[in-house]
Formats: structure tokens, C-alpha cells, sequence
């Protein structure tokens, strides 16, 4: 997350590779080293942030006056990039990641941020340069973040027809995993630059070649970067309409129940 690797003065919104304890070298009897406390600069950072949001964020790299936020608890500010959320104190001296929920109400108050943060990026992008699979009459909409080369990906589109079916109105979204300048990211650029987008993607995912030649820009990078800010993990990354992240895979039948009940959220 934002600040898995926790410096304030270098927020970078990407999460940490955390080492599996299992793979561990040290000897069973080897002492532990101290983990190092993260520093941050308290006089980098204004302490008045409700008084001063312009100061509090020019102090962080990368954040906007409306990055930062106050929340219910007194004395805990919100930050946050894309979609991503952390907490800080007003003195400066912490900043910590995890979730604020309102006991009462039982609510979680940082999921219900996330989901208007990462609708109001999606919305930014135009349903122009998505690639959609729809029923007449649907009952529900997802962004499925998708990657050509996905085994999982490949499985939800094989069964796109039953989704449609079912009123699910699927707008693709191009994500391959293994970033730019790699042949999930051609193949992707390829299905762009097709004549008919929506057979170049269905023969993409069968693994079939596609022989459209190159057209300039494509939207690939500025969906790729989309992907990154609401912090996909993988794919397919599925978002409903109210903004929630509905994960990975589901089976049709499983995806209408699962929206049915967000539903309920929005």
C-alpha cells in the first residue's frame, strides 16, 4: 500500500515485497535484527492540517490540498493517493495504514472512501475506450480490468454470453500484468487497434493471433496507470458500480448474487 515502505517524504502509493518467514536463512537459534522505525520529519509537515490542508499536502510529494482530510476520530487526518488511504497524526509523528470503522454502526468507513475514490477514477475514463459486452436491458454494470493472457481472465470471458444473460453489462478495461513493452501488452494494443475490438479480444483470449497493424496512441497506458491507482492485485479485477472491488473471478450466477448485494451499499 501507500506506505507499506513508510517515508513519509517518499509516499509512492506501491506496495512492499514482504519476504515469506519461511524462506528465511537465518539459523533457528539466530537472533532477530531490530526492525528500524520509520522516520518522518515532524517540521516537514504542518501540524495545523485542518487549518492548512495546502501546506500538509505540499509537504507530501504527490498529494493535493484535497488529499487531505479530517476524520472522525479527533486528532487522526486522512491521506490519500488514487484510491489508496492512509492515517496521520496531527503532530507528524505517525502515519499508520488499516482500516477506521464506526463501532455503532458497524461500518467501514475507509471501504466506503475507497469505493468513491476508485469510481471517480473509472468514471474518468471514457466509455469510448472500453471494450463492452452488454445485454439489452442490464441490471447491473462491472469494469473488469482484464489481461489477454489471464487463465482466469480467459475463463470469465469464455463465459461472457451467460453473464449478459444474467444482465451483467461487462466493460473491459486493459490491464496487462506484466506492464508495458511485453507481449500481453501488445496483444492488448493489437485488440485496440482492431477493426471489430469486441472479436479481437474474444480471439485474443482463445489465443488466437490478431494481425492489426499499429494505429498511434492507445488507451493502454492511461488504463494500465488506472489499474495501479486503485491498487489492482491481480486479474481479473473486477468493480461493481458503486466503486466496491468485487475481486476476482466469479462464475456468473455467483457475480449477480454478489451485485445484488452491493446493491444494497450504493
Amino acid at each position: 500500500m501507500m506506505l507499506a515502505a513508510l517515508s513519509l517524504a517518499a509516499v509512492s502509493g506501491r506496495a512492499a515485497d514482504v519476504p515469506n518467514a519461511a524462506q528465511s536463512s537465518a539459523s533457528p537459534g539466530a537472533k532477530a535484527p531490530a526492525t528500524q522505525a520509520p522516520t518522518i520529519n515532524p517540521s516537514a509537515i504542518n501540524l495545523d492540517v485542518a487549518a492548512n490542508a495546502d501546506a500538509a499536502a505540499a509537504s507530501i510529494p504527490g498529494i493535493k490540498k484535497e488529499d487531505v482530510r479530517p476524520t472522525p476520530v479527533a486528532g487522526v487526518f486522512e491521506v490519500r493517493r488514487g484510491a489508496d488511504i492512509v492515517y496521520m497524526s496531527t503532530d507528524g509523528q505517525y502515519v499508520f495504514t488499516g482500516d477506521l470503522y464506526n463501532i455503532p454502526t458497524h461500518s467501514n468507513l475507509t471501504e466506503a472512501h475507497r469505493r468513491v475514490l476508485r469510481q471517480k477514477l473509472i468514471d474518468a475514463i471514457p466509455e469510448a475506450e472500453m471494450v463492452i459486452f452488454s445485454p439489452p436491458q442490464p441490471k447491473y454494470t462491472v469494469t473488469v480490468f482484464t489481461d489477454v493472457d489471464c487463465a482466469y481472465c480467459r475463463e470469465l470471458h469464455r463465459q461472457i454470453a451467460e453473464y449478459n444473460r444474467l444482465g451483467v453489462r461487462v466493460r473491459y478495461i486493459f490491464y496487462p500484468r506484466t506492464g508495458p513493452n511485453t507481449e500481453s501488452w501488445h496483444k492488448a494494443e493489437q485488440v485496440w487497434c482492431s477493426a471489430d475490438r469486441k472479436s479481437a479480444l474474444t480471439r485474443a483470449k482463445l489465443g488466437q493471433p490478431l494481425d492489426a497493424k499499429p494505429c498511434g496512441a492507445t488507451p493502454v497506458a492511461r488504463q494500465y496507470a488506472l489499474g495501479k491507482a486503485i491498487g489492482l492485485e491481480g486479474t481479473p479485477g473486477i468493480v461493481a458500480s458503486n466503486g466496491a472491488m468485487v475481486g476476482g473471478y466469479l462464475p456468473p450466477q455467483a457475480l449477480v448474487e454478489e451485485l445484488a448485494q452491493q446493491t444494497t451499499l450504493q
